[in-house]
Formats: C-alpha cells, sequence, structure tokens
C-alpha cells in the first residue's frame, strides 16, 4: 500500500443500513483485557487493512496503556464480526468517572488510551464496506448501555476516521446532543532523499543543519544510535526521563516523567514495540554521556515522536537538534514518508518543515438527559446564555436550568 493511498480519505456511505442489514453483523462486547486477548491477532490483521491504521490503535499500545492507566477506568471494547467471523470494527471504549468540565462528577465514555495525555491519533479501526453498519451497532449499543455512561468524549480522531463522520451524523439525525471541536497536529511529509529534503528548509534552517553537526563533532566525540536491543532499553529510558525531567524543571514545570506510572509504562511499551519493530528511541551521547534523547515509534511509512529530552546546561551545542537531523536523514534513507510531531504546532516544528493539520473531537450524550445538559452547560461559556436558549429544544433549556441551579451555576 502507498503512502497516499494510505493517507486517502475514505469515501462515506450514501445510506445508513437497513436494520435487517445490522442483522447480518454479530457484536461482542469485551470487558476484561484477557477477553480482549482472544481477538489480537484479528485486530492485528483488520488494522492491516485500515488505511488510517497507527501505533495508537494497535494492541501494543492499548493493552499496555491499559495495564498501566487503567485504575478507576470500565473497559466496553465493541468487535464487530461478519457472517464469516471476521473481524471487521472495532470500538475501543472505556468509562471513568471524573469531574467532567469542572462542573460535576459525570460517566465519561472515551477511547481506550485517552484520558493520561499519552495518546494522540486513536480510532475506531472498521474494514471497507462495514463502515455504516459499525456506526449504526456502535451508537445502537451505547444506547442499550445509556445507564452507565453520561458524556462521550472522543479525542484526537483522525479527521478522515468513516466511524467518527458517520456517528457524527448518526447522532445528529437521531437528534443526540453533538459538539465538534478540532485540535492542531503537525507532521513532516519527507521526501525521497536527504538534500530534497533540506532543500525544504528555510537558509538559515538549512545552514544550521550542517553548521551545528559539524561544530559538534569538531568539539567532543560524539555517538549517535538507536536502541536495537532489549538490554538497552534501560539506560536509554533512565537518561529520557532524567533530561526531560532536568529541562522542565529548570524551567519551573513538572515534566511527564514525574509520575511513576508513566514511566513504567514507558519501559514496558519500548519492550513491546521493539518486539514488534516498531521502537524509534534514539539517543546523542558526548564522551559517552547521554546528551538527547527522543522517544518514538514507526507504522507502516509515518514515524510518530512522542518525548524527548536533552541536556538543558548544554543549550549552545544543539544537541536535540544534531540529533534530530541525524534521525531525519536515517529515516529518509529507510522510505519513511511521514514524521508526525502528533499534537500542537510549535514554532520549531515548523522550522522543521512541519505542516499543520487537526484531530477532530467528537462530545455526544443521548437528548435530554443530564449529560445532554452538562455539555450545553460546558458550551455556555462560549456561547452565553442567550445563545444557549436560541438554539437549545424548549425540554433540554428547561433541563439545562434545572441542573445549572443544582450545580450552583
Amino acid at each position: 500500500m502507498s503512502a497516499a493511498q494510505a493517507r486517502a480519505v475514505l469515501p462515506l456511505p450514501t445510506a445508513f443500513p437497513t436494520e435487517t442489514a445490522a442483522e447480518t453483523v454479530k457484536v461482542h462486547v469485551y470487558r476484561t483485557l484477557a477477553e480482549l486477548n482472544s481477538i489480537r491477532f484479528a485486530w492485528d490483521r483488520l488494522l492491516a487493512l485500515y488505511p488510517l491504521a497507527s501505533t495508537f490503535s494497535t494492541w501494543e499500545w492499548l493493552s499496555c496503556w491499559w495495564q498501566h492507566f487503567a485504575s478507576h477506568r470500565k473497559l466496553v471494547v465493541l468487535g464487530l464480526f461478519d457472517t464469516n467471523d471476521n473481524l471487521v470494527g472495532v470500538a475501543p471504549f472505556a468509562i471513568s468517572t471524573e469531574n467532567y468540565g469542572g462542573i460535576r462528577p459525570l460517566r465519561v465514555l472515551r477511547l481506550m488510551g485517552d484520558g493520561s495525555c499519552d495518546s494522540d491519533n486513536l480510532d475506531m479501526p472498521v474494514a471497507a464496506g462495514f463502515e455504516a453498519v459499525f456506526a449504526h451497532c456502535i451508537l445502537h449499543h451505547l444506547k442499550r448501555i445509556s445507564s452507565e455512561w453520561d458524556v462521550c468524549e472522543l479525542n484526537t480522531l483522525p479527521p478522515a476516521s468513516p466511524a467518527a463522520a458517520l456517528i457524527a451524523r448518526r447522532c445528529r439525525l437521531e437528534g443526540w446532543t453533538l459538539f465538534e471541536d478540532t485540535s492542531v497536529c503537525s507532521a513532516i511529509h519527507l521526501p525521497n532523499t536527504w538534500a530534497g529534503y533540506l532543500e525544504g528548509l528555510s537558509s538559515e534552517d538549512r545552514t544550521n543543519v550542517g553548521r551545528y553537526r559539524r561544530r559538534l563533532h569538531a568539539r567532543h566525540h560524539v555517538t549517535i544510535s538507536r536502541c536495537t536491543r532489549e538490554d538497552q532499553i534501560a539506560s536509554y529510558l533512565a537518561a529520557l526521563f532524567a533530561l526531560h525531567q532536568g529541562r522542565w524543571q529548570n524551567s519551573g514545570q513538572g515534566g511527564s516523567f514525574g509520575s511513576e506510572e508513566r514511566r513504567r509504562f514507558y519501559r514496558d511499551l519500548s519492550v513491546s514495540l521493539l518486539a514488534r519493530g516498531w521502537l524509534e528511541l534514539w539517543a546523542l551521547k558526548l564522551e559517552e554521556h547521554f546528551c538527547a534523547v527522543q522517544f518514538g515509534f514507526r507504522y507502516g511509512d509515518r514515524a510518530y515522536q512522542l518525548q524527548e529530552g536533552y541536556d538543558h546546561a548544554r543549550r549552545s551545542d544543539r544537541v536535540g537538534l544534531v540529533l534530530r537531523s541525524e534521525v531525519l536523514r536515517q529515516f529518509i534513507a529507510e522510505n519513511i514518508k511521514v514524521y508526525d510531531f502528533l499534537g500542537g504546532a510549535d514554532q520549531y516544528k515548523a522550522r522543521w518543515g512541519a505542516k499543520r493539520g487537526h484531530y477532530r473531537t467528537l462530545r455526544f450524550a443521548l437528548p435530554f438527559t443530564t449529560g445532554a445538559s452538562i455539555l450545553w452547560i460546558s458550551r455556555k461559556a462560549v456561547g452565553g446564555k442567550t445563545w444557549l436558549r436560541e438554539h437549545m429544544p424548549p425540554t433540554a433549556w428547561n433541563k439545562l436550568k434545572h441542573i445549572a441551579h443544582a450545580v450552583g451555576i
């Protein structure tokens, strides 16, 4: 499959399935990781056929995430099977009770992997031809278990996700309360050659890439390496944690790796990703001392950059810049087509040639429910009371006023 095919916008069916069509498939519900393990290899096969598949939708990522962040969460994964018992769709949901929107505790249905600020690009993979019936089955089941959740919030969805588009469309048709938003992401689309990549940079940045590399090699014994063995993981990650924390603590902030829970997640995840040939954990050493580390992974012809750290005492050496340039050079040689910075569009990403993109967010609830009213309340700060009164159905407006009064808004 080409890179263009892998990122193509998937066409949506023009009509929703009939109830008869929905009856030709089966939905299995998985409530534990052990149960979910039974479809692990079928899940792999489904992802191999899904053009928008990424590391964040794999068993390796989601099972590891669940093992470390499942506290106070309840698993509800829907598997769609065709008449030949082939897995043709996976909706990996989880329910948690949280103080939603700072208003009141609610039972929130999210995609598995969401809620710890570690995952991006979460999705509901589905085989071609089953998109509409998949969306139908998802919402049908969510109605059946409506006593278990109040609000559904699906974050960092790929904008071309067919399941997301059809769920949103069906929510509107059925009168569910639905709000959509976007968040920014950015990625570099890599050419076939290193020279071609450099030509796309500004003259200043192109000059700096070569200048800082030459200067660093002239001043130090420089080693740049990729973690390729399990017995290397501990030292690479220890350096990443220390460098990342040192940088943020030096600026008076907490950093991502102050939590032992997250550090354990990265250790176990690295082992799993390395076993699949997906780990992209790189380090730059000066005189055998770790000075910069980048943690990422690949899936198909796309590489994802998740975390990094560098020695903040060596800012003038630009060790992070030198390491990234060498990683990009190697990725181009290995025919990686996209270097994905994931969420955010910081200026430094643009200087590397990254283009802005976006993720899609869906927030919805059944009509005339507490969850629907809370979604409207959370919009109140943006739209104002007058806008809400003009746009909400009268029944929903009355319920909203009742809940707002109850929570003291």
